[in-house]
Formats: structure tokens, C-alpha cells, sequence
């Protein structure tokens, strides 16, 4: 049981291939439309390229750590500092100031770019973006723009530039109203109400042309150049960022890019020099009040000095005064600290408490020993604080100055801790669209949508596919099945547009078809051995499954081994066996029923030898009522006796009640099913139609098998469509 199995499933996977292989002009027909396709999308999809950059992350904490933990460090969940270091990369601080460099902000393309312009044309349409004014080049003219300051209310909206003359006008799309006019070769301003217009466009060439023109937000801008931007760290905890870029001018994103590396060193650098820049700025406001205060102290000592000469001064005096200094220099210098500190922390900082706790405590030595001074003779004392004052000014603005230069020196040799490694080159091949690739992957999307259709064909073609389904739900021989033929399969079209169809058991005698018909003569010599008369009729349910062509290649057989036969084209309604024989159709068998012309006149002989043929003449208003008169019995009778063998083609059973009506006179009645197309149910109708009229099929001829698995016809296809292309 389970080995029948196997063998059914392998049958029916070799009838799958075979079918796709018989429907090889679907799938090669979706084939070349999805190649068609990829051509066309490959002819206006612009070419896009990138660059890259890398920039390295340097961080000494993040050293250390690794080298303390050693091989730990890789279990230790830290941190890269290269996180905080890509999404500054992303951000506005760096990408505004590129945004503004650069004029990205601003953007504009010829409203004759578009996919059937670019599919017909080779226009070349390129935006060129400069620090001074972003040139717009359309094939051999341009234009600068370089002022485009729009009220808030038309940022990000699309406005349409149009040229006339010497002027230019701005225009709403969504409202088709004219919100600016303007004069080549200036800069414009307006007022509205809604803002001020500030445009400058500038260009020697006569320009007729539209154009659509956008001023973003920053925000807008930003998201702009995020989607062609992006930045990642190579490999994990590398501190090795990589920037990559990707737009359509090779030049122009080699441009962006490396204006990014540059105000990203550049406000790196400017973030490591900020508390230097910070109290550089403080000792630039100190020094000079410090110096002016050092004067003022020198000139009122020096006025001291020579109003009173020298002065005797005691040791313990100079002791006192050495003290003060010391003491006087401390208090400036926590208060010059606790300046600077302010500006960064609070008060209740834990710095700021320390100094003011400092502060305090020299305060109040300076208390205890001002006391100590206030006993001293007036002009000494007067002297020391003369003389403490300069010394005092002296020696904080020497150190001051120091600092100040070394400041200097240190601002001036800051690199911040990011090196820019490699920055970006011009690229050579674009990125994408792989061409190659889009036309292999179209080859297969073609290829697999066409087997796909060819499977859902063979899905919905729930027609009978095996001869032995036919003999066990009805029980009726089945006397041949014949497979497809080329000729055979584009016998419809010829029918169409030709006025004569080739007989296939004339030019191609050895066609398979045509083997598998000669294989019935023995059936029907048996069948008529039994049968009440010579006549055989061949009808079938419906349309185009073949009943002409098997009757006529079939009469052809049997007019070849020495029979006469005739050929009866008993389908007054559509019938075209006139169309083998070279017959005219104006004399057939209507004309004969309605009495119009004699059997003689009907009565055909054709170039096959013992084959004549009946036409059914022009199609009459009543071709039932005419079949069913004595006059066409009696014709069949008579023909009868004259010939061995008589084969009449009917209309479709289920669609006219003529072929009911002549299977009464035949003694033989054969119905067509053709492969994958007749429903097993209308075969059952038919056998019904005729148990009604107490007539029994004698056999089916399946008609148009499929190459397949399940057939074992070795046919020649590119043979048997050589010699009907030859005919």
C-alpha cells in the first residue's frame, strides 16, 4: 500500500514538471516582462554612491580599566565612550553647523524631473551647494541662489520658481496664489504679513523653466541628512567610529561628509578648552583692574616715601609686615578663586564652603594682626600699609600674569581626544542599484511568477486529466486519446485569420495526433459491426474541444485505407469544415433542406481520393426544426447505401438540442471531452441527454493530453511545427 503510494507521488511530480514545461511561453513571457521591468527601473533610478570616513575615540579611564581588570575586563559590562561620540555626531550641534555651511537647508529640482521625463530624456540635473550661494545647473543653463529667507509660516513647504523676462515669481502649490515676486541679479526684500522675504537669485542665462523649491526648518534639514547619514563603531568597545554617506553627486556627499569631520574636531576641541577659554576670559577682566589698582598703590607709597624720607623700621615691625603680605596675597587669591568657582557651582557646593571656611579663617588672622599693627607708632604703621599694598598688588599680579600665559600656551596646544583617521575620498563605483543583481533577481521573480501562474492554471483546471476517470464514473469506453499537437493548439487563431485550415492527416501524417486516431479504425470497425447503420456521429458538451478537427482527420484515416467516406458539417450554426477542403460555403446542407438545390449540388468531392464532404451552406433562422424534418432522414439513408463510411459533426449537446436530434439517425455516437477543460459532470449531463432520447454513447475520444508524466507519447514538437510552418 505505502510502495502504490510512493509511485502515484512520483507520477505526479513528474506531471508537474511537464506541465510547466508544456507552459514554457508563460513563463518566458513573465520572464522577459519582469527583465523589461528591471531594464526600465534600472534607465531612471539615478546611480547612488557613498563615503566613508573613521574617526578614533580615545579615553584613558577606559584604558586603565581594561589593563587593571586584564582578562575580566571582557566580563565587566562597561560602557564605550564611543556611544556619547555617535549620537554627538548625530546631533545639531554638528549637523546645523554644516547644515548652515553648506546651505542644506535649501533644496531644489526641475519639475521636468520626472520617471517618464528621465525614461525619454537624458537631461543632466545637478544642485552644486557652496558656503556663498547653491547653483542649480539644468543641461547647458544655471542659476545661484544665493539668499532664500522665507517667514516661518513657508518653511517646509514646496513653492514653485518660475522665470519670465528678467523676473521671478514664488508660488503656493497648495493654493496656487503668487506669495513673492522678485528681479534676477539681486537680492530682494519684502514684508507680509505673515514674515519677511529676503531672495537673491543670480544668473546670466535666459530661463523659462519651473522648478520646485523648498526652504526646510532645522529639524526638517537634519532628518534630511540622517537619512543618507550614518554613523557606527567598528567592532565593540573599539572607541573606531565609522561615518558613511550616500547620495547621487560624488562630489557633493564627499563634501558633506568631511565638513561634518571638521565641526566635529572642532567642537571637540572647543568642549576640552572650555574651562580654560572660561578663566581665561575671568583673568582677562582681572588683570587690568589688578594693574590699576597696583598703581594706584605704588604712586600713594612713592608719595609716602618722599613726603617722609626713610623710615625706621624695627625687626619686629618687618616681621609683622612679611605676615600681612602673606596673609593679604591668601585672602586675594581664595577671593579670585571663589570668583571663578561661582560661576560654576552654587553656594552650597561642598568647593564653595571649603573656600568661604578659608576665607574665614584668614580673615580673621588679618583681624587679630591689624590689632597688633594699630599699636605701633602712626608713621610706621602708616608705612607697613603703604608698602603691604604694593607688595601685596605686586606679587598677585606676577602670578596672575603666569598664569595667564601658560593659559595661553595650554589653549593653544589642545587636541581634544578625537583623531580623524580617515576622511572621505571621492568613490569610483556607485552602491547601488546592483544592476547585475537587479537583472538576475528580475530574471528569477519573472521565472518564479510565471510558474507560479502556470500552477494556478493547472490549479483551476479541474477538467478530466485521466482516461480511466472516464470509464469508472461512467462507465463508457473511451476508444482514443489524442495528445496535443502544434498545429492543433494554434487551430483556433488560424481559424480566425485564415480562410483555409491545413489537414493534419494530410501534412503531417506522422504526427502523434494523428497515430493516436488511426489506433480507433479497429474500435470503430468493432462498433459498427454491432450498430444499425454506417453513421457516425461526433459531438461533444461544448465549444473548441476539437470535434471538427477530430472529424475531419479522422475522415481523412479512414477515406486513406480504401473507404469511402463522407463528411457531413451538420453544425448549420458555426460550423467551418469548408475551411479544410477549399470549399465555398454557398451551397450546403441548409440550402438542401430548404429545398433550394438538389444533393448533386452539395454532394463535394475534395483532393483527398474517397473522401467527399457536405458543407452546411449559410447558417439558417431554424436549424433544428431542419435536422428534425424526413428530408434530412431520408438524405442519410440514401447516403447511406453510396458510402462505407459517413461521419457527421454536430453543434455542442448542452448548448443546442441539433446533435439530440441527429444521434437518433446515426448508429454510432462519439463525444469529445478535451483534456483538462471537460468537467467530468458535463460528460454525465450528456450521457443524460441521450438516455432521454433513448440513444446510447457508444464512446469518448479524449481529446488535447498534455505532454506530461502520466503520457507516454514521445512526440516531436519542433518537427510537427516545422512542417505546419511549411504548409
Amino acid at each position: 500500500m505505502s510502495q502504490n503510494t510512493n509511485t502515484e507521488d512520483t507520477i505526479d511530480l513528474k506531471e508537474l514538471f511537464f506541465s510547466l514545461i508544456a507552459q514554457w511561453k508563460l513563463i518566458a513571457l513573465c520572464t522577459i516582462l519582469s527583465l523589461v521591468c528591471a531594464l526600465l527601473y534600472l534607465r531612471t533610478t539615478q546611480d547612488i554612491y557613498a563615503v566613508d570616513a573613521l574617526i578614533q575615540v580615545e579615553d584613558s579611564k577606559g584604558a586603565g580599566t581594561a589593563a587593571l581588570l586584564g582578562d575580566l575586563s571582557s566580563m565587566v559590562d562597561q560602557k564605550s565612550p564611543a556611544q556619547a561620540e555617535i549620537e554627538i555626531l548625530r546631533s545639531r550641534l554638528v549637523l546645523g553647523q554644516v547644515i548652515q555651511q553648506l546651505h542644506l537647508d535649501f533644496s531644489i529640482s526641475s519639475t521636468d524631473d520626472t520617471i517618464f521625463h528621465r525614461l525619454l530624456n537624458q537631461d543632466s540635473f545637478q544642485t552644486e551647494y557652496l558656503p556663498q550661494a547653491v547653483t542649480f545647473y539644468n543641461n547647458e543653463q544655471s542659476f545661484q541662489v544665493r539668499k532664500f529667507d522665507v517667514p516661518t509660516e513657508y518653511l517646509n513647504k514646496r513653492l514653485l520658481l518660475s522665470f519670465e523676462d528678467k523676473q521671478f515669481t514664488l508660488t503656493d502649490q497648495k493654493t496656487d496664489e503668487v506669495v513673492f515676486k522678485g528681479t534676477l541679479n539681486q537680492v530682494n526684500q519684502s514684508r507680509s504679513s505673515v514674515g519677511t522675504w529676503n531672495i537673491g537669485i543670480f544668473s546670466r542665462d535666459p530661463l523659462s523653466s519651473s522648478y520646485n523649491v523648498q526652504k526646510m526648518s532645522l529639524p526638517a534639514a537634519v532628518d534630511t541628512v540622517l537619512q543618507n547619514y550614518s554613523v557606527a563603531e567598528k567592532g565593540k568597545l573599539t572607541g573606531v567610529l565609522g561615518l558613511n554617506y550616500q547620495g547621487a553627486d560624488k562630489e557633493h556627499i564627499a563634501k558633506v561628509l568631511n565638513s561634518i569631520l571638521v565641526a566635529y574636531s572642532k567642537q571637540n576641541i572647543e568642549r576640552r578648552s572650555a574651562e580654560t577659554a572660561q578663566t581665561l576670559k575671568f583673568l582677562d577682566e582681572q588683570l587690568p583692574e589688578l594693574k590699576q589698582q597696583l598703581d594706584v598703590a605704588e604712586r600713594e607709597f612713592n608719595k609716602f616715601r618722599e613726603q617722609y624720607n626713610t623710615v625706621d623700621v624695627t625687626k619686629e615691625s618687618e616681621l609683622y609686615l612679611t605676615q600681612s603680605i602673606s596673609l593679604e596675597t591668601q585672602k586675594i587669591e581664595l577671593e579670585q578663586k571663589q570668583a571663578e568657582l561661582s560661576e560654576k557651582y552654587t553656594a552650597e557646593h561642598p568647593a564653595m564652603q571649603q573656600i568661604d571656611a578659608q576665607l574665614a579663617a584668614i580673615n580673621s588672622k588679618i583681624k587679630e594682626l591689624n590689632a597688633t599693627l594699630k599699636q605701633l607708632p602712626d608713621l610706621q604703621r602708616r608705612y607697613l600699609q603703604l608698602y603691604r599694598e604694593v607688595e601685596v598688588k605686586q606679587q598677585l599680579y606676577t602670578t596672575l600674569l603666569n598664569s595667564y600665559q601658560q593659559l595661553r600656551i595650554a589653549k593653544a596646544g589642545e587636541i581634544g581626544n578625537v583623531r580623524i583617521v580617515d576622511t572621505a575620498v571621492l568613490p569610483i563605483e556607485p552602491i547601488k542599484p546592483k544592476k547585475l543583481l537587479v537583472l538576475l533577481l528580475s530574471i528569477f521573480v519573472g521565472g518564479f511568477i510565471g510558474v507560479l501562474i502556470a500552477l494556478m492554471r493547472n490549479m483551476l483546471r479541474t477538467g478530466i486529466k485521466d482516461s480511466g476517470q472516464i470509464e469508472t464514473e461512467l462507465d463508457l469506453p473511451v476508444y482514443a486519446t489524442v495528445p496535443r499537437s502544434p498545429v492543433q493548439e494554434s487551430r483556433i487563431n488560424i481559424i480566425k485569420k485564415k480562410k483555409h485550415i491545413p489537414i493534419l492527416a494530410v501534412k503531417n501524417s506522422d504526427d502523434i495526433a494523428i497515430e493516436s486516431l488511426r489506433s480507433m479504425r479497429t474500435a470503430i470497425h468493432f462498433a459498427l459491426n454491432n450498430a444499425r447503420n454506417n453513421i457516425i456521429m461526433i459531438s461533444g458538451p461544448a465549444p473548441e474541444l476539437g470535434k471538427s478537427f477530430v472529424s475531419t482527420n479522422l475522415a481523412v484515416i479512414l477515406a486513406q485505407s480504401n473507404k469511402r467516406v463522407l463528411l457531413i458539417d451538420a453544425d448549420l450554426r458555426r460550423g467551418y469544415l469548408h475551411k479544410y477542403f477549399h470549399q465555398d460555403n454557398q451551397a450546403g446542407l441548409a440550402e438542401y433542406l430548404n429545398g433550394q438545390h438538389p444533393l448533386e449540388n452539395i454532394l463535394k468531392t475534395t483532393e483527398v481520393e474517397n473522401l467527399s464532404v457536405i458543407t452546411r451552406g449559410k447558417s439558417p433562422a431554424n436549424p433544428s426544426e431542419l435536422l428534425s424534418t424526413e428530408r434530412f432522414k431520408n438524405l442519410l439513408e440514401q447516403l447511406s447505401t453510396q458510402f462505407d463510411h459517413i461521419i457527421v459533426d454536430t453543434p455542442p449537446i448542452l448548448a443546442v438540442t441539433d446533435g439530440i436530434i441527429i444521434s437518433q439517425y446515426a448508429g454510432v455516437n462519439l463525444v469529445i471531452a478535451r483534456y483538462g477543460k471537460t468537467q467530468i459532470k458535463e460528460l454525465e449531463l450528456v450521457v443524460n441527454r441521450f438516455e432521454q432520447a433513448s440513444v446510447k454513447v457508444t464512446g469518448i475520444i479524449l481529446n488535447d493530453i498534455q505532454r506530461t508524466a502520466g503520457s507516454s507519447y514521445g512526440y516531436n514538437y519542433a518537427y510537427a511545427y516545422k512542417n505546419a510552418k511549411d504548409d
